[in-house]
Order: C-alpha cells, then structure tokens, then sequence
C-alpha cells in the first residue's frame, strides 16, 4: 500500500541549486493521492474537539475544505490582501525578500471558537503564524495546526511552538 510521500514528487535544483522541491499537484492529479492525502490529515485531527476549519490561500483551501466538508465544519479562508468582499481584519509578515498581508472577514470566527489551521507545508511558519494571530485577534482559540508536509530544516515549527502541530510527511531538509 502506498503512502502519502509515495505521491509526492521532488523536483532538484528548484527553484535553485541545492534545493529539493516537494511537488504537491502530483498529489492532486491522482485521485488516490488525493484521497489517501485528505485521509491522513482527517486522522490528525482524531480526538481534537473544534468548531472550524480555516485554511490559507491557496493550497489550504485545496486541503481544508474537503476536511470541512468530510468532517461537517465550516471552513473559513484566509486570504491575500483585497481579495475579501466585507470588512476585515489585516496582518503583515515577514517573507524571505520583503512582505505579504494576508486577511479574514471580521465576522468569520466567534469569540470563543476553536479553530483548526490546515495548509500544505509548513517551511518558514510565516503564514500560519500570522493567521493564527488573526484567528486570535478575532476570538478564536487556534487548538491545532494541520499541514500535508513540513520541511523541518527551515524550522517553521519553531515560530509556531505555542500551538499543537501536526505534519502527514516531515522531510529533514530545506
């Protein structure tokens, strides 16, 4: 039986020398990966009692709202700055070479509602931090982050070591 990194395609040298890109839309395009993918980040959340599913634009969409959905749990997405029709609530955060503002409706999440994170990869935790930080602002208690892949050699999981977090494949480097 196949496993989840079975599926999941590394490309050297992207995107430069050294690096060892994971591909996730190998995963995507079979729909055994797919399922075995949403499958194993459902059993992450065994035992964990929450509310709502947000997920970061864009591959958290792709893996959080079948979760949503298999689960029966709305799913609230964060998104890139300008991209939300209401009011909202507004973070910035540091990227390798500059910033990015992500942003979720200020109506989204109750005071009081516990929140499951779920995107694709945790690298630098920069994302997840800032939208932990917003589930927060708005209320929200953030009591698991779920990704498909971590890369443990650029220590995301550090940024995020307040919350419980969860990875279905852990690669060791960059």
């Amino acid at each position: 039986m196949k496993k989840v990194e079975d599926y999941i395609r590394s490309i050297p040298d992207f995107p430069e020398e050294g690096i060892i890109f994971r591909d996730v839309t190998s995963i995507l395009q079979d729909a055994t990966g797919l399922k075995l993918a949403i499958d194993e980040m459902i059993k992450l959340l065994d035992g964990v009692e929450f509310d709502v599913i947000a997920g970061a634009e864009s591959r958290g969409f792709i893996f959080g709202v079948p979760i949503a959905y298999a689960l029966g749990k709305p799913f609230v997405p964060v998104r890139k700055a300008g991209k939300l029709p209401c009011e909202t609530v507004a973070k910035t955060y540091d990227l390798e070479y500059g910033t990015a503002t992500i942003e979720m409706h200020k109506d989204s999440i109750a005071p009081g509602q516990k929140v499951v994170l779920v995107d694709d990869l945790i690298a630098t935790g920069g994302t997840i931090e800032a939208a932990a930080s917003l589930v927060e602002e708005l209320g929200g208690e953030v009591v698991k982050i779920v990704f498909l892949m971590e890369l443990a050699g650029l220590k995301g999981r550090e940024k995020l070591a307040k919350y419980d977090v969860a990875s279905v494949v852990t690669y060791e480097g960059k």
